[in-house]
């Protein structure tokens, strides 16, 4: 590539340059897939929306393509083509598609049972690689996230005997209605597009921006919060990295208060061996991680410190016996333990984060070297093994501006390009991740193949 001249100015990429780009790309993706487009093309008959899943709605491609075969860090759709796969399932693959341990342990323990609704000797493995790797003596395990983090919910203002929380503008802790708050014109309200909602969620959810200080304190100051819920990176949004000093504010500030803190790990786990909550040192009261726990099996944990077991422990004898609104049949199978204990223990490694923090490095040094040669006013952000490029400049510090600074658009036509090029990245905030089983190649294709689109783009 041309270097940019040091005196250059920024780009301002044209409207009309984007949908032309789209266009064109969107034509030449559809004529490359015929077998995609006549099972797809007018949506999956039998669904609503025409996709099993309504997410699926949302690839900015005119359709889905169907795929074959997924292996490692690679995908391959009916029509044939092989693609270099960054989305990795938005996280739920992110060791890779299929790694080998994990099959072998379904395929395993495929021929001794699905679900019993009791232990295993699995199960006695999966406990202490939970103590080992992420540092808190106490778990439960749920099938998502979004149950995980209902559950801890409940254990918080179970203990504490409060029954509002606290939650930063732009977070995402899946589909717990509760969090489903975000500030507009700096007032908070229900987040638009919620379907069937009939409560006014601000009412027992406080809402402050991410990384200030003040207003935390201000909000926590009233002694009513039972739990801050938090990702240590705001990551649903574009990406916002914690200032320094803000997670010591954060955890000082929930001891001074009797606040507990729960940190959603589902999307920063690609920080490291044990999250970003061991890599940075983070001490939370409770702890949630979904998605890629299972290597691809649908499978959640959430952990809690001896003092929160304790307490928890003594509430639990304290009342009447009954439902208590956690747990599900189908959690805690036996397949889940086998798929948990294997990937675990053999999977999410050490070497495997070395792996991906030094191809995940490479990948952000170069598509920041595409985004200064062409002058673009854009920025990349990482957490570990995640990337994403932001079509705006940077760093973000909080949710509103994170929310501004999506270019949906622009965003689009980069996405079908690249897949019209053999990478695909996830369908939300240009997120890519680096697995286990991603090449040097593969990022050098990607960052090429971007290079190219951002020089089109500015052109």
């Amino acid at each position: 590539m041309t270097k940019k001249p040091a005196s250059a100015k920024t780009v301002a990429v044209d409207a009309r340059a984007i949908d032309r780009i789209y266009r064109g790309e969107s034509a030449a993706y559809a004529a490359a897939r015929p077998k995609s487009r006549a099972a797809a093309g007018k949506g999956i008959d039998g669904f609503l929306f025409g996709q099993p899943m309504h997410w699926m709605a949302d690839w900015p491609m005119l359709f889905p393509f169907l795929v074959k075969k997924a292996s490692g860090a690679t995908l391959i759709d009916i029509d044939g083509h092989e693609l270099d796969d960054f989305c990795l399932g938005d996280t739920g693959s992110m060791f890779g598609h299929s790694p080998p341990p994990v099959a072998r342990a379904i395929r395993r323990q495929a021929a001794r049972g699905l679900t019993y609704m009791l232990p295993d000797e699995d199960a006695v493995e999966v406990g202490r690689l939970l103590k080992q790797t992420f540092g808190l003596p106490h778990w439960q395990i749920a099938t998502t996230a979004t149950d995980a983090n209902r559950f801890a919910l409940r254990v918080a203002r179970a203990v504490t005997g409060r029954d509002r929380i606290l939650v930063f503008n732009g977070c995402y802790h899946g589909a717990v209605d509760e969090t489903f708050v975000r500030l507009i014109d700096g007032k908070p309200a229900n987040r638009p597009g919620l379907v069937g909602e009939f409560r006014d969620l601000t009412a027992r959810t406080e809402i402050v921006e991410f990384n200030d200080v003040a207003q935390l304190e201000r909000a926590l100051a009233k002694k009513d919060i039972a739990c801050v819920i938090t990702e240590p990176v705001l990551t649903n949004s574009c990406m916002v990295l914690p200032a320094p000093g803000f997670h010591e504010a954060l955890r000082a500030l929930t001891l001074a208060f009797g606040t507990l803190l729960l940190i959603d790990e589902t999307h920063t786990i690609s920080s490291g061996h044990g999250g970003y909550t061991r890599a940075f040192g983070l001490q939370p009261d409770l702890f949630v991680l979904g998605k890629p726990i299972a290597g691809g099996v649908p499978a959640s944990v959430w952990g809690m410190t001896d003092d929160i077991a304790a307490r928890f422990a003594a509430y639990d004898k304290s009342r009447e016996a009954g439902h208590s609104g956690m747990g599900t049949t189908l959690s805690a199978n036996p397949l889940q333990f086998a798929a948990m204990r294997a990937c675990l223990a053999e999977v999410m490694t050490p070497k495997a984060w070395r792996h991906m923090e030094k191809l995940a490095s490479r990948l952000e040094a170069g598509l920041a070297a595409a985004i200064a040669n062409y002058g673009l006013p854009w920025h990349v952000a990482r957490v570990g093994a995640r990337v994403e490029f932001i079509c705006a400049p940077g760093p973000l510090t909080n949710g509103t501006q994170a929310e501004h600074a999506h270019a949906p658009a622009l965003e689009r036509a980069i996405h079908v390009a690249l897949v019209n090029r053999g990478v695909l990245i996830a369908p939300f905030h240009n997120m890519m991740l680096v697995s286990p089983a991603t090449t040097r190649k593969q990022v050098d294709r990607l960052v090429a193949a971007f290079g190219d689109i951002a020089g089109r783009l500015a052109a």
